[in-house]
């Protein structure tokens, strides 16, 4: 657990320490309290923060702790995290999908659009990967993010054999 406090001023210093804690995917039990479960690279993420956090002017304290009660709660919330982002994957698939929806209907079935498409999924992938390494404690979330990828992927491999097949023809 990492209980620090920031400057007031800049605001953008308590805005960098918030989505660091969040990158990490770490759970806020308080304002300027957050948690995560403990290994030894979520020690070393927080112990390099605590770093930042001082020499920017501010304080931090860095804690091993158990939970002695609400446990159940707290896992929940780091599960409801993870469901959040999952969930945003998922939104994002969505939104992929309707753009290769969008080239068929405009019948743009080119190298340039098919490669353009490729990176969309290599980033969606990425996220979920990102995601998935923060979720150590089984968000049920995650199956349909990679329900959703795998979606993404089958269509992408169509789309990439409509590209082929109107390239090849001269088009």
């Amino acid at each position: 657990m990492l209980v620090y406090k920031v400057p007031a001023e800049p605001t953008r210093l308590r805005a960098g320490v918030w989505r660091k804690i969040k990158g990490l995917g770490a759970i806020y039990l308080q304002n300027s309290a957050a948690a995560l479960p403990h290994s030894a690279a979520a020690e070393r993420a927080l112990r390099v923060l605590r770093n930042e956090i001082v020499e920017m002017g501010g304080s931090g304290y860095l804690m091993e702790s158990r939970v002695l009660a609400g446990h159940s709660d707290i896992e929940q919330a780091f599960n409801a995290a993870r469901d959040d982002e999952y969930e945003e994957i998922v939104d994002r698939c969505e939104d992929f999908l309707k753009q290769i929806d969008k080239e068929y209907r405009a019948e743009h079935f080119t190298y340039a659009e098919l490669e353009e498409n490729d990176e969309d999924l290599a980033k969606l992938r990425n996220w979920f990967a990102k995601v998935e390494a923060r979720d150590v404690l089984g968000a049920g979330g995650r199956d349909a993010a990679v329900s959703a990828l795998q979606r993404c992927a089958e269509t992408l491999d169509g789309y990439a054999a409509r590209v082929y097949a109107e390239e090849g023809e001269g088009r």
